[in-house]
């Protein structure tokens, strides 16, 4: 996003990492350390001194000129205009959430949208990190615990630790920005179901009417994992201590007013109780949205321009946008949802903070909770949430001088996916440990060498002699069971035996043992062609290769063919030489590169071709290709090849690539030398798609210590908001 001249100086090739994805070119540029020899951040200030190229951000009116510079400390950040203004905007658009003045009385401020006018149940911090109470709909101030404190003790098991959910849970109440992030399996899904469920608790006892709510996410993948996960959440979500909180409050306001509310409900035959709740649960449980857009969508992208149809003329008609996947989005993309939000709608993130950054500029999400592992609450803050949340806050996250942006970040702690026996967990435990005195690159390697050596259940290690080791086609086609302890053999999860890990060969059998008679009559069989492909495409999730670079050898580009050869070769596709390099075949995977909303299918989208009857000939049969659906009546889209502009096979797919996705088996495979690419948050964002298999590929030694002792440089103005 910008350049931390200092840091640039102090280590040019890693700042500044040329070529980006194993590009193999014949006259490679010279290195950055070779360019910049000589120069001392002195004379770097000085030649930015020129008026017509560079303006001093630190002003109030900066000019228009392409360049800005901005003084931090004891060194100087270079921007790009265009990403200077973005980082304005979110700033001075988080700043207005998180310091929303209370009114003269105390409470919030009640949302407004145009003439609907709907009560705000945000305690919003001050600048001190004080809240104001919640006002309840007649204007009366209850004690400014009860409301929220009372729906947390529904949500959550009472418990004499800190439920970090439930901390979250409160922090996000009391703001109308809020972030949440945590490491796979932490609960973040399970978090903020709750969290709505809690805002339209409030929202529903006091007015009646629910909060319009959406969810979004960067990419189709992403959208329609949360989709799944999120729909399964609000299914099993327990309602009914919620329900008695509102069925309290609706009582309270329809009835006598001179009657206590307790009185009231108790006076009330057994009927009328059980038909209010039979009325409250559904009424809730639909409150709470499950359909989840991308971003693209959601503002309304506008074809060949880089403007969409929502923005701050034309905002968004929400109270709360929740966006998941926070990691993926860009500086500009994230500039564009701020602009496009009312001036008092809630904004969500969630997101795992130490994953890849967005492949365009910026990483909001990681600059963001830069602060994050150390929570640094004020002691207002504090206060607040033991009476909310009924345990103290441990002395370690708490700081008289916490930031106003600290007060609105929860960081889960807790992963519910990997515990102490899962090699994964451990794995991507040893591999994030930021660099420290006590934690040195001699103690990290050794943290991450230890993982292998403990033989961990779920983790595998492969070393190939070469390129062209068939290892590492065995791996592909059968998932190299042998490298796991038992041949991956009687490991359980929840009580059920896990199947072994798996390569491409499984997907590819289920399609040829699966699929309909041939010869069917497609309209007679559809419902049985959208199930093969729903069967299908779960098997193809049971496996995939994850490469860091695009080209060369270890690239994404050359294994893609090599992968398909190599199944050919086992008798699992059928297509010559040409159509695997250029065409289509059956059993196909193929990964959507651009958003297209004439097909509806997004950047991310991953799909199987697969064959169908001809409609006017059902003894023959023509390719199409297979894409998951979130609608429950249509699950399958079926699109032809033809129609497909923007795919590539997807037998291999870059890290970056996976970010939103889960794999039962990952391998994720490093190139055989050193590359500025390779880092810690690649390394951990590899290993953590995988969700009960692990294999590291690897063909040069240390690779892997290489990388994780390397850091992603983070450089901009969003980590300290005041």
């Amino acid at each position: 996003m910008c350049l931390d001249l200092a840091q640039t100086l102090a280590a040019p090739d890693l700042a500044l990492s040329l070529p980006p994805e194993g590009d193999d070119l014949s006259d490679p540029p010279p290195l950055p350390s070779e360019v910049l020899d000589g120069l001392d951040l002195d004379s770097w200030q000085a030649a930015l001194g020129h008026p017509t190229l560079v303006a001093d951000g630190n002003t109030p009116q900066p000019g228009n000129t392409p360049l800005v510079k901005v003084k931090h400390d004891a060194t100087t950040r270079l921007y790009l205009r265009r990403y200077w203004q973005y980082e304005q905007d979110i700033r001075q658009q988080i700043t207005a959430r998180l310091t929303d003045a209370p009114d003269p009385c105390g409470s919030a401020a009640p949302l407004r949208d145009g003439a609907d006018r709907r009560p705000d149940y945000s305690l919003t911090p001050d600048p001190r990190g004080s809240a104001a109470p919640l006002r309840d709909g007649a204007g009366r101030h209850p004690d400014d615990t009860t409301a929220i404190a009372q729906a947390l003790n529904a949500l959550f098991p009472t418990s004499h630790t800190l439920d970090w959910q439930k901390l979250a849970c409160a922090l996000a109440a009391r703001s109308h920005f809020a972030v949440i992030t945590g490491g796979p399996g932490t609960g973040k899904t399970t978090t903020v179901v709750k969290l709505l469920a809690l805002l339209q608790t409030l929202a529903l006892s006091e007015s009646e009417r629910p909060l319009r709510i959406l969810l979004a996410a960067p990419t189709g993948k992403a959208a329609a994992r949360l989709n799944e996960s999120i729909a399964g959440q609000v299914e099993n979500l327990e309602l009914d201590q919620l329900v008695q909180l509102w069925e309290r409050s609706s009582l309270r306001d329809e009835k006598d007013t001179d009657t206590p509310a307790s009185t009231q409900l108790e006076s009330s035959t057994p009927w009328e109780r059980n038909s209010l709740r039979d009325e409250g649960i559904d009424p809730l449980r639909q409150a709470i949205p499950t359909e989840v857009t991308t971003l693209h969508r959601l503002l309304g992208s506008r074809p060949d321009t880089r403007h969409f149809r929502h923005h701050a003329g034309n905002p968004l008609p929400l109270d709360v946008l929740v966006i998941d996947e926070a990691s993926m989005v860009d500086i500009e993309m994230m500039a564009a949802v701020l602009s496009a939000l009312p001036p008092k709608a809630r904004l969500i993130l969630l997101g795992d903070k130490d994953q890849l950054a967005s492949v365009e500029a910026g990483a909001v999400l990681g600059d963001l909770c830069q602060r994050a592992e150390g929570g640094h609450y004020t002691p207002t803050t504090c206060q607040w949430l033991e009476r909310i949340t009924g345990t103290p806050i441990p002395s370690d996250y708490q700081e008289p001088n916490g930031q106003p942006l600290d007060q609105a970040i929860a960081m889960l702690r807790v992963s519910h996916r990997f515990d102490a026996s899962s090699g994964i967990g451990q794995l991507a435990q040893a591999v994030n440990q930021p660099l420290a005195r006590e934690h040195s690159t001699k103690n990290k390697k050794r943290a991450v060498r230890k993982t292998f050596e403990q033989r961990y259940a779920d983790i595998a290690h492969l070393n190939l002699a070469d390129a062209e080791d068939p290892a590492l086609d065995r791996l592909v086609v059968e998932g190299n069971p042998t490298g796991f302890l038992n041949q991956g053999k009687g490991r359980q999860h929840r009580g059920n035996e896990l199947a072994p890990p798996t390569g491409y060969r499984h997907y590819l059998e289920v399609l040829k043992q699966q699929r309909p008679p041939a010869g069917s009559d497609l309209e007679q069989h559809r419902d049985e062609y959208d199930q093969w492909a729903l069967a299908v495409l779960d098997a193809h999730n049971r496996f995939q290769l994850l490469c860091a670079l695009r080209r060369g050898p270890w690239g994404v580009e050359g294994l893609n063919l090599r992968i398909a050869k190599a199944l050919r070769r086992q008798g699992l596709i059928a297509a010559s030489d040409h159509e695997l390099e250029h065409g289509w075949y059956l059993g196909r995977p193929v990964l959507v590169t651009r958003n297209d909303y004439g097909l509806g299918l997004m950047n991310g989208d991953i799909g199987i071709t697969l064959a169908q009857p001809h409609p006017q000939d059902p003894a023959r049969s023509v390719l199409r290709v297979a894409f998951p659906t979130a609608n429950a009546d249509k699950p399958i889209k079926w699109v032809l090849p033809s129609r497909l502009q923007a795919v590539e096979t997807v037998f291999a797919m870059t890290v970056h690539k996976s970010q939103g996705s889960e794999f039962t088996h990952t391998a994720l495979l490093l190139p055989d030398a050193p590359n500025p690419i390779l880092t810690r948050e690649l390394a951990y964002t590899g290993i953590t798609r995988a969700k009960h298999w692990f294999t590291l590929v690897e063909s040069g030694r240390g690779i892997l210590n290489e990388a994780v002792t390397r850091e992603v440089l983070r450089v901009s103005g969003l980590g300290v908001i005041k």
